[in-house]
């Protein structure tokens, strides 16, 4: 069979358990101790690694760019809640420079190796990420996907990959590839997983300008689905891409669906305005001071993909971003023909040897099913389907729109159960079928005040998080209340005492949400002489919150001077120091 450009170099045995668990290549900073901040939570006992285009506090953030590193003093958001959900961090990995390619081979640490056969790429640009997953180093990983970097590799080491609707994670403190189409990717061995970190790292974050609050589609797809198929396919060649990928439609059609072959075109002409056009200025606009400044210390092809982007003027990019807006009318109506998009994760396989004689076509073959999907701001999933003759994992795309994240998910559980694949590089066998939870929009929520040890960081944080809670904003009381100082409480906690209007204070509180079906058993945590009532905020507001009973407060330190239980224990700490 022939593989044509994609492997035009001998292979090397498949056999997974020749591959090393560790590659030096996929990892720029692996942790001697991991970095862990929550003992419980819906993460508790999972690992995780980052790319390296995701800041981390404390340490380096190069893009593998060593001229370019800094080291930010706070994590980005998604990593924030990754570990306020328990998972303990483990490192970062390796990528193409500033996330600009899709090979894995485009970095000055070294090409990473493909999981199952090293002779082959990994991709890109999350490639690190994608063999610390495959090759059982973690649990999961993030990567970014701008132009397929979060699915691409996915698909060439078999695991799974979920680019989540743009701005559904957010992107505040992850270095921007072209900001206004970037997402934060999740890789794992099963879509339960991915489906478990995405829970808990979704939601709205004012600091991200692209963040936004989607409201994600809860139904099953129709037991006689309708999957659209690109007409026409293009493999480049490659016959064992185009068997694999006959395969799978021959399994979503056991599956109770039936193919419909819809127009690529539109899809195909908007990809080729990522880098084809004046959006790519966008790449230019993320490191501009520091490209114009020291673009000698970019490698090539990295070099002249951002430097193509100094020749365009605003009028140009505005001309793109018509066009743009124009091909996504033009592709709109297949979502009334179908209720997901099938494409091959990429066309086939290519080894590292070729990729690096021919950097710039072989990565644009490689990314000919995926440029388009943010772009026309669609979701999408990367789920495992089969391994070739020679052992090497193709993989399969699931597309919908912004918000169908919950129903990619559920038939790439149900697809990927199906396919008997062991994970990854690893012995693991695949799962039975598991049923996902539903998204928090699709399920009622509550929202609660939390004062005291309930606060994020704090001692008793995890009775929220492992019941689904999510943070939505700190705020202040109205001054209608004291706050006291519990004696002899274990963990030590607050009690908030409601008191004549304009004789208390503002009292520093975070609102949570909760699903509901979870809000009987954390009030049920609750001990006396505390309890759940309303709670007037700042400005007028009402919600539930913790307040106390007034007897069990005589001997109670009034603490309402310091404006909140967590001024006050800091207070303790500089006083023990």
């Amino acid at each position: 069979m022939s593989r044509a450009d994609f492997t035009s170099h001998p292979t090397a045995p498949a056999d997974a358990a020749s591959v090393p668990a560790f590659s030096p290549q996929a990892w720029i900073l692996p942790l001697e101790q991991p970095i862990q901040e929550a003992a419980q939570g819906p993460l508790a006992g999972l690992s995780f690694a980052v790319k390296d285009n995701i800041d981390v506090g404390g340490l380096p953030t190069t893009a593998a760019c060593p001229a370019f590193a800094y080291t930010p003093q706070a994590s980005a958001t998604v990593v924030r809640r990754l570990l306020d959900a328990g998972a303990s961090l483990h490192g970062k990995t390796n990528l193409d420079q500033f996330a600009c390619g899709l090979s894995g081979t485009r970095s000055p640490h070294g090409a990473v190796p493909n999981a199952l056969n090293p002779l082959y790429v990994s991709g890109g640009s999350s490639s690190g990420s994608a063999y610390v997953v495959a090759t059982g180093q973690v649990d999961f990983a993030l990567g970014t996907d701008t132009a397929g970097s979060g699915r691409v590799p996915a698909g060439l080491n078999n695991i799974v990959g979920l680019k989540p609707s743009r701005g559904l994670i957010s992107t505040s403190g992850v270095l921007p590839a072209a900001q206004s189409v970037d997402a934060v990717s999740i890789f794992a061995r099963t879509v339960p997983m991915a489906w478990q970190v995405l829970l808990c790292a979704l939601g709205h974050d004012g600091a991200d300008p692209y963040s936004r609050t989607l409201e994600l589609d809860a139904r099953p797809l129709p037991p006689g689905f309708r999957f659209g198929v690109p007409a026409p396919l293009e493999f480049f060649g490659n016959e064992e891409a185009s068997a694999a990928f006959d395969a799978a439609v021959g399994r979503l059609r056991a599956m109770g669906g039936t193919p419909v072959a819809i127009d690529y075109q539109p899809l195909e002409q908007a990809a080729d305005l990522l880098y084809g056009s004046a959006l790519v200025a966008e790449r230019y606009a993320a490191i501009r001071s520091f490209f114009d400044a020291q673009s000698q210390a970019v490698i090539e092809p990295v070099r002249s993909i951002i430097d193509a982007g100094r020749q365009y003027r605003g009028a140009d990019v505005f001309e793109a971003r018509t066009r743009l807006q124009a091909l996504a009318q033009q592709a709109a109506p297949m979502w009334q023909e179908i209720d997901v998009l099938l494409v091959p994760t990429t066309p086939g396989h290519c080894t590292i040897a070729a990729m690096q004689a021919d950097p710039v076509r072989l990565n644009r073959q490689l990314g000919h099913y995926t440029n388009f999907v943010n772009l026309l701001d669609y979701a999408a999933l990367s789920v495992p389907s089969t391994l070739d003759s020679e052992g090497l994992p193709h993989g399969i795309t699931l597309i919908g729109p912004c918000g169908s994240d919950w129903r990619l998910a559920e038939l790439g559980t149900r697809y990927h159960a199906g396919t008997g694949l062991g994970l990854g590089a690893t012995s693991q066998t695949p799962p039975a079928r598991a049923s996902l939870p539903l998204p928090p929009s699709a399920e009622p929520r509550i929202k609660v005040a939390v004062v005291g040890a309930h606060l994020s960081g704090m001692p008793l944080n995890s009775q929220l998080t492992e019941r689904g809670g999510r943070l939505l904003h700190a705020a202040r009381t109205a001054p209608s209340y004291r706050l006291f100082a519990l004696p002899e409480s274990r963990p030590p906690k607050p009690g908030l005492l409601r008191v004549a209007p304009d004789t208390g204070a503002r009292i520093e509180v975070e609102i949570w949400d909760m699903p509901v079906s979870q809000y009987g058993s954390f009030v049920a945590l609750i001990p006396a002489p505390l309890g759940i009532g309303t709670l007037e905020l700042e400005g007028g507001q009402q919600v539930q919150g913790f307040l106390c009973e007034a007897q069990a407060l005589t001997a109670a330190s009034d603490i309402s001077a310091w404006g909140g239980w967590r001024a006050y224990t800091n207070s303790l700490k500089t006083t023990a120091a």
